[in-house]
């Protein structure tokens, strides 16, 4: 059965790095526990089809509404934000334009480290979550299917993902960048979540750095991750005295209040702190200490200049492979549109048929009924088939097609 919903019908809400600095960004970030509150909501309103995407550098909920309040009252119902607030750094997109909107997203066209790959795994697990709660419906797969195609195309066909750009690694570059050093330095990590994690990664593999160590609140995720990656860890309990050795702090914790204050750090000891996280998990008066240097993920996306603009080139050939995958499922939606008409066609014609068989079988009694029906059903096949070609080619007479066909070949068609 074909749900009651039209493309028209599909937005996409959100704010993004665009408009909206870190503290904004921070306000309407939306914790895993509240965006399983909003998903629940959204399903016990019967709002279908529905995401939410909430990483450092974007909020957006996405699906089918009657209009685009309705994704809004629960952004700011489950987030710190107020509407008034929303209106003046967000966007709306409808139909066509949130259908490319979210192959921008995708393909890394849209992030704020253009070509950041990372947002791929990030739109999976936005989407596994809708769907374990109930959220997603056909269409909604069906354009995150295609936009992930679109996402792997560009990923092999351009040099867009090219030069790593991720946050992780411009906090590593920013490192190799301000100290000569680098190698030597006693580095912590603290908080291995996919960040954190790629950022320790990238300790080993871009800094060749062996004093680095990783904490997390969860200890056992430090212990695995170290082996992993030739790292050392530390209890959580041990945070405090792990930070006075450290000459560059990085915190990757996804906590909705600062984990990071004034009196951990020593006064004297010259360190620089890296924030990755949104909100902001260091507190916002530790960059008023003397020898201490707070940058937080808006200052690190500004690291990446010379590679940017390399892959900017990629732009316009990254919007060809966008449009091809849009037009795809534009194509997927008009054929889902008109199935009603085609298998009611194909049902009328297997009508005559059985009649007209009947019809020949009485009237000759050596009458080869079985080859008849195959003879038959083969040129209704080939009927259809020339019909469903056409209401795909030819989508803006679709409907006067249909007209025709609901005249001559007494088709029935939901309105």
């Amino acid at each position: 059965m074909i749900e009651d919903i039209t493309i028209d019908s599909f937005y996409v809400i959100g704010l993004s790095y665009k408009k909206a600095d870190v503290s904004i960004r921070s306000k309407f970030s939306l914790s895993v526990e509240n965006q399983e509150k909003l998903l629940l909501e959204a399903k016990e309103s019967n709002i279908s089809g529905v995401i939410i995407i909430s990483t450092c550098n974007r909020t957006e909920i996405m699906g089918f509404a009657k209009n685009p309040y309705e994704f809004i009252s629960l952004l700011c119902k489950y987030s710190k934000g107020s509407i008034d607030e929303f209106a003046k750094v967000s966007y709306v997109y409808k139909s066509n334009d949130a259908i490319e909107h979210f192959i921008n997203i995708a393909t890394g066209l849209d992030s704020q480290i253009i070509g950041d790959y990372e947002i791929v795994g990030q739109l999976k697990g936005s989407f596994q979550h809708a769907k374990k709660i109930g959220t997603t419906n056909n269409y909604i797969e069906r354009l995150y299917n295609i936009a992930l195609q679109a996402s792997k195309e560009v990923k092999n066909k351009t040099t867009l993902s090219t030069g790593t750009t991720t946050v992780s690694y411009a906090a590593i570059q920013y490192i190799k960048d301000h100290y000569t050093n680098h190698n030597d330095l006693n580095i912590l990590i603290y908080g291995l979540g996919k960040i954190g994690s790629s950022t320790a990664k990238s300790c080993t593999k871009y800094l060749k750095n062996s004093n680095t160590t990783i904490i997390n609140r969860t200890n056992n995720i430090a212990v695995e991750l170290a082996k992993e990656v030739g790292l050392q860890s530390k209890d959580h309990k041990d945070l405090d005295q792990e930070i006075s050795k450290a000459d560059v702090l990085i915190v990757a914790t996804s906590s909705p209040s600062p984990t990071i204050y004034t009196f951990q750090l020593q006064s004297n000891k010259r360190q620089l702190i890296i924030d990755l996280s949104i909100p902001r998990n260091v507190a916002l008066d530790v960059d008023l200490l003397d020898y201490k240097t707070l940058i937080n993920v808006d200052l690190l996306s500004q690291k990446t200049k010379s590679t940017i603009e390399d892959r900017k080139k990629q732009i316009p050939l990254v919007e060809k492979i966008i449009q091809k995958h849009k037009k795809e499922f534009l194509d997927w939606l008009h054929f889902r549109k008109n199935t009603p008409a085609i298998n009611s066609l194909k049902k009328s014609l297997e009508n005559i048929q059985k009649d007209a068989i009947f019809l020949q079988a009485k009237k000759y009694q050596n009458f080869n009924t079985n080859h008849a029906e195959k003879i038959s059903s083969a040129i209704i096949n080939k009927i259809v088939s020339k019909f469903a070609l056409h209401l795909k080619e030819d989508n803006e007479h679709a409907n006067q097609t249909i007209q025709i066909m609901k005249k001559v070949f007494k088709v029935e068609v939901e309105n």
